[in-house]
């Protein structure tokens, strides 16, 4: 990806600016160990453990700068859903159109469907 902003619209590249500023927590440029706590802790969950945190950063092939972040997002969105399909996977869970969709009906759907989960995995992914 010799360059990765072609990879992406100019509004996505924007709010990812703005998730990275959010981010670097200490205005240096990069998103290092001590940004990702804080992010963390500002989310509300302060009992992230230090290998979680090496692993996520283990990811870069060096420091994490916008561009890098970037890259980043690029191999994880590549493959992904578009944005207007994932918004049609919501009107078939939301054929009232209110805007919502009850956490009961997607644990029994989550539980019953395809690679069905467990009670205790549906409740994990509620959890944050």
């Amino acid at each position: 990806s010799s360059n990765v902003f072609s990879n992406f619209e100019q509004t996505q590249i924007q709010e990812f600016k703005e998730a990275f500023t959010l981010m670097d927590q200490n205005r240096d440029g990069f998103i290092d160990k001590e940004d990702l706590k804080d992010t963390y802790a500002s989310l509300g969950k302060t009992n992230v453990k230090d290998e979680e945190l090496d692993a996520m950063l283990r990811e870069a092939s060096g420091p994490i700068n916008f561009t890098m972040f970037l890259n980043l997002f690029g191999e994880k969105l590549t493959g992904t859903d578009t944005e207007e399909t994932i918004l049609n996977a919501f009107k078939m869970l939301d054929p009232d159109g209110k805007g919502s969709i009850h956490k009961e009906y997607i644990k029994r759907l989550l539980m019953s469907q395809a690679d069905k989960m467990t009670a205790t995995e549906v409740d994990q992914m509620f959890q944050f």
